[in-house]
């Protein structure tokens, strides 16, 4: 019978043994699948970050050179270059320019090409490789932009041999296409960017031929093998010049979620022997974005080494965590053996309370606060290591003695109130600062807290006490600091003082400055108007002259009359004379720069006056509003007489080209605002330049005609009377300058003497 069951239980473990090492199995390979899922899933969410991330990247760069030739088509000097080839000066002249454009904007090279494709006029134009008079009309970059479309390719160069990403644009003139100017830009610092020894970054063309990879055996292959046809055609191209176009050795390609494909890539430089012992095959997860309107596709390869090591480990803590299990059940099977260890357990936590009670008696002993303990009278029953450290006295020594002998004279009245106190009176906890009272007579400064410590119907205090010598320090250096920091700002301030008195000086001299820059513009107009007041001086001289001599004659015969007219004639020529002359005096005195009331009818009568001469010259009209004797604004009357005569003369030379040039001044008010629109009929301003109008040194006058300051301080002097000057293009043709400025009251006297 014995020996039956002990063949029945040997059976039984067999049967045990093989269903668990079954469900062993089970476990650790459903967990693995689980592992290698998530982990696919993981590397793909992390490629495809770090594939968008290069993706931002590689536009940012391309973005920040699309629109450069664009820019440069339009400059003048490569459009004069391509409209004179054979001129050699303006072929250097645009060479020297793009290579300044180079420099600045940190591309590989600028240059121009001619309507046939050969290049006039480049960045490099010094280096050996210089791209002066080749032709380039192959290249589809110059095929697209000659055919009026931007283009945009990506090839090695045929001369530097340098790979490089082209943009192009074409140049007009009188809206024909004239050349093409190209900007080539290097990408070879994308791939220095990139670090990750388990992550593979690759850019392809649209035949997928990749020219930009993180692996140097990988590039100028292809991912896909090309027919004849195609390599054919890229060949002819001189696109990657002599690299011969062979696809990556993929054996295997599985589609996965999201567009991603799981590969199988044969890699290594070359074979070794027959066992291919040379070469290995990895696998990797590919994903891919186009870059938008580049032709160019971002292909990431993350290698999945992480995923079988992740696999791995996971099976291997799957496995042993099913074994700590099955220890468990094991254990948990013996616990009937420990019911019988009760007792000895038992005696065991006896023990173990007792350590712990030691455990609490040690951890009062190191504590870095003095405990005291206090029966009810205030008398001593137990302190720790650390308050006899801090007194100097033994446990023995002072047990049963009151605890004021702790403390200093003055501080024992306070602590003693407290423990007298009756409980209905006393607070629950005393916090006070106090001077502690050492064995050897020495004082130092200590907190105090005195609470209640109630033990069953027994009443005890606690005394916590912490040595706060190094905090007082602290305090006292705190305060020192504090009053070195205030002399300081103190100081600080003073200078700031000082400074702020000499920045006003500053400033005043920056105003006079400025008064001294607008006399000086007003005179500079002076010396423009003078060849036309020149003018017109010297016909009137030349009748004076004639009618003194033809006087003089007339003398000597005696006759009294012709004298007489002669004279009435000069006379009038000299009044004739004086008035061309007085716009010059009124325009070249100083303003006093205060703002009041001005009537617009004087501005009116000063401007006219001043531009007398000039609108007689011109055959011009000036059409001003009727009523201007009752309106006023606040503003200075000799700098408002610069200001329009500065408007009407740029007016005039807008429309030098017309025969009876006409300038309309109109009035409107708006919000105690009073506005001046200034109108010619000339071409305008062109929409791009309005907001440059009153730049300095902006014009598009002819050179020699002037620098480009009168609008800007024009503007300035507005400003300066609390007003605006702004500009716009009127509906139906020419520009419009508004001088809008604060409405003012008749003054007082003026009334008084109309009344």
């Amino acid at each position: 019978m014995p020996q039956t069951q002990s063949l029945r239980w040997r059976q039984y473990r067999l049967l045990f043994f093989v269903v668990l090492a079954f469900a062993f199995l089970l476990v650790v390979g459903q967990i693995t699948f689980l592992s290698q899922s998530q982990g696919y899933q993981t590397l793909q969410q992390r490629s495809g970050a770090d594939l968008n991330r290069y993706l931002l990247s590689l536009q940012q760069k391309l973005d920040r050179y699309k629109d450069l030739p664009a820019l440069l088509s339009s400059h003048s000097t490569l459009v004069e270059a391509l409209a004179k080839p054979e001129d050699a000066f303006l072929s250097g002249q645009a060479s020297v320019y793009l290579e300044s454009v180079n420099n600045s904007i940190n591309a590989t090279d600028v240059y121009l090409m001619d309507k046939d494709g050969t290049a006039i006029a480049s960045s490099n134009w010094a280096e050996a490789y210089s791209f002066m008079g080749k032709n380039y009309a192959y290249r589809p970059y110059f095929q697209d932009a000659i055919k009026g479309k931007p283009g945009r390719y990506f090839a090695l160069g045929s001369v530097s041999n340098r790979r490089g990403y082209y943009f192009s644009y074409p140049v007009y003139l009188r809206s024909q296409i004239i050349g093409v100017v190209v900007v080539k830009i290097d990408l070879n610092e994308i791939e220095s960017d990139w670090t990750d020894p388990d992550l593979d970054i690759l850019v392809t063309d649209e035949d997928g031929v990749i020219f930009i990879s993180t692996r140097e055996d990988w590039k100028f292959r292809t991912l896909h093998p090309l027919s004849k046809a195609d390599i054919q055609r890229i060949s002819e191209s001189l696109r990657y010049g002599d690299h011969t176009l062979t696809a990556l050795e993929i054996i295997s390609r599985a589609p996965q979620e999201n567009s991603a494909t799981l590969i199988t890539l044969v890699d290594g430089k070359r074979i070794k022997n027959q066992a291919l012992d040379g070469i290995r095959p990895r696998e990797f997860l590919l994903q891919s974005r186009e870059l938008p309107d580049s032709g160019l596709t971002v292909v990431v390869l993350a290698s999945t080494k992480a995923v079988k090591v992740r696999m791995f480990y996971t099976a291997l803590t799957a496995g042993f965590i099913f074994l700590a299990l099955i220890l468990l059940v094991l254990v948990l099977l013996t616990r009937q053996r420990i019911t019988r260890e009760r007792a000895r357990f038992k005696l065991k936590e006896t023990q173990a309370l007792e350590a712990s009670e030691q455990r609490v008696r040690a951890i009062i002993d190191n504590t870095q606060a003095g405990l005291i303990t206090l029966d009810d009278q205030g008398r001593i029953e137990s302190l720790n290591l650390m308050a006899e450290k801090l007194f100097g006295y033994d446990e023995q020594e002072v047990r049963s003695k009151y605890f004021s002998k702790f403390l200093s004279q003055n501080d024992r009245a306070l602590c003693w109130q407290h423990l007298t106190a009756p409980d209905s009176d006393r607070q629950q906890e005393l916090y006070t600062e106090a001077l502690g009272l050492r064995k050897d007579g020495s004082e130092f400064p200590i907190e105090l807290i005195i609470g209640h410590m109630d033990y069953g119907v027994v009443k005890r205090f606690i005394v916590t006490i912490h040595d706060i010598t190094q905090r007082k320090q602290y305090e006292e250096d705190l305060k020192r600091a504090q009053e070195l920091l205030e002399h300081r700002v103190a100081a600080r301030t003073e200078d700031l003082t000082n400074a702020n008195l000499k920045l006003r000086d500053e400033v005043a001299k920056h105003e006079n400055t400025q008064n001294e820059l607008i006399q000086t513009a007003k005179l500079a107009v002076l010396g423009q108007m003078s060849a036309g007041i020149n003018h017109e001086l010297n016909q009137p001289l030349t009748a004076i002259r004639t009618y003194a001599d033809n006087a003089k004659a007339f003398m000597e015969l005696g006759k009294t009359e012709p004298v007489e007219k002669n004279l009435r004639e000069i006379s009038g020529l000299t009044e004739r004379m004086a008035k061309i002359i007085h716009p010059l005096k009124e325009f070249s005195r100083k303003t006093t720069g205060g703002v009041e009331p001005v009537c617009l009818k004087n501005v009116h009568d000063g401007a006219m006056s001043i531009m007398y001469g000039r609108l007689s010259k011109a055959d011009a009209e000036v059409n001003w509003p009727t009523g201007l004797e009752r309106i006023y604004v606040l503003g200075d009357t000799v700098r408002l007489e610069q200001v329009l005569v500065n408007l009407i003369s740029n007016a005039l030379q807008a429309m030098e080209n017309q025969t009876k040039p006409v300038v309309d001044i109109s009035l409107s008010e708006q919000d105690q605002q009073i506005s001046l629109n200034v109108r010619d009929f000339g071409p305008g301003i062109p929409s791009q330049e309005l907001n440059r109008v009153f730049e300095p040194f902006y014009t598009t006058k002819k050179a020699g005609q002037g620098l480009g300051l009168g609008l800007s301080i024009s503007h300035r002097i507005i400003e300066s009377m609390g007003g605006e000057l702004a500009v716009s293009n009127h509906a139906q043709g020419g520009a419009v300058f508004r001088i809008c400025l604060p409405k003012a009251d008749q003054p007082d006297n003026l009334n008084n003497t109309i009344g």
